[in-house]
C-alpha cells in the first residue's frame, strides 16, 4: 500500500508541489491557516477532488474550527470524501491507521494539552495500530527547532510509540523546520514529518511517499 504524506499546508494547498499518485492520502493537520469554517470548506472542496482512493485527515493547532464547530467541520470531511479522526481509527486494507491531533501547549493554540492529558490519550491508542498520525513529532524524532536548539517533541508520544509493537509508521508534522524521512534500523518502522510548508510558509516541500 503506498501513503502519500503531507501536512501544514495553512490553506496554501493549491500552491503546493504535484501530489504523486497513491492508496491512502494523508494530511496530519493545519490545513488551514485561520482556523475557519470557510478556510476548512475551500480545503475539504479541493481535498475531495484528489484522486486517491481513500483520504485521512486529523487537526492541527491552527485548525480551530474542529474545536469549536466539530459536528459542521465533521460533516465537511464526510460530504467530500474525507475520513477525519479525531482520537479514532480506521482499517483500511490490512493496516489500521489511528489519527491523534493533539500536542504540548504552545501558544494554547487549537488541541493543546498538558502532559497528563497527553499520557492519557495516548493510552487509547489500540495496540495493534500500524499507521499512526499525529499532528505533532514525538520528542527527537523530526522535532528540532534550530532557532531555539531544542527539540520539542512530545515525550508522551515518544513512549507510546515504543509500547507499539505492530507499529509500521508514524507520520506529523507541526515543526516545519523539521520536514522529512527516516526508517528506524532495528525494526523498519518508518518516520516523517510531512509538513508541506517550511519555516517561511513556503508551501514547497515535496509529498512523502511511504510504500507498506
Amino acid at each position: 500500500m503506498r501513503l502519500i504524506c503531507i501536512s501544514d499546508t495553512h490553506s496554501l494547498h493549491e500552491q503546493m508541489p504535484e501530489i504523486p499518485d497513491g492508496d491512502v492520502l494523508i494530511h496530519a493537520g493545519d490545513c488551514t491557516g485561520t482556523g475557519s469554517l470557510a478556510a476548512l470548506s475551500h480545503f475539504t472542496e479541493w481535498f475531495g477532488t484528489l484522486p486517491h482512493q481513500h483520504k485521512i485527515l486529523i487537526a492541527g493547532n491552527h485548525d480551530y474550527c474542529f474545536e469549536i464547530y466539530p459536528k459542521p467541520s465533521r460533516e465537511m470531511c464526510t460530504e467530500h470524501g474525507v475520513t477525519y479522526l479525531r482520537g479514532e481509527a480506521t482499517r483500511i486494507g490490512n493496516l489500521n491507521f489511528y489519527g491523534f491531533p493533539w500536542q504540548p501547549i504552545y501558544r494554547w493554540m487549537a488541541f493543546n494539552a498538558r502532559e497528563g492529558e497527553l499520557r492519557g490519550r495516548l493510552q487509547r491508542v489500540p495496540d495493534d495500530t500500524n499507521v499512526l498520525i499525529s499532528h505533532g513529532p514525538a520528542f527527537n524524532v523530526f522535532d528540532y527547532v534550530p532557532s531555539e536548539r531544542a527539540h520539542v517533541g512530545c515525550h508522551a508520544l515518544a513512549n507510546r510509540i515504543q509500547e507499539l509493537n505492530e507499529l509500521k509508521a508514524h507520520i506529523c508534522g507541526h515543526i516545519h523546520e523539521s520536514y522529512g524521512f527516516a526508517v528506524r534500523e532495528s525494526d523498519g518502522v518508518k518516520f516523517a514529518n510531512a509538513s508541506t510548508c517550511t519555516e517561511r510558509y513556503s508551501p514547497s516541500n515535496l509529498p512523502i511517499v511511504i510504500d507498506l
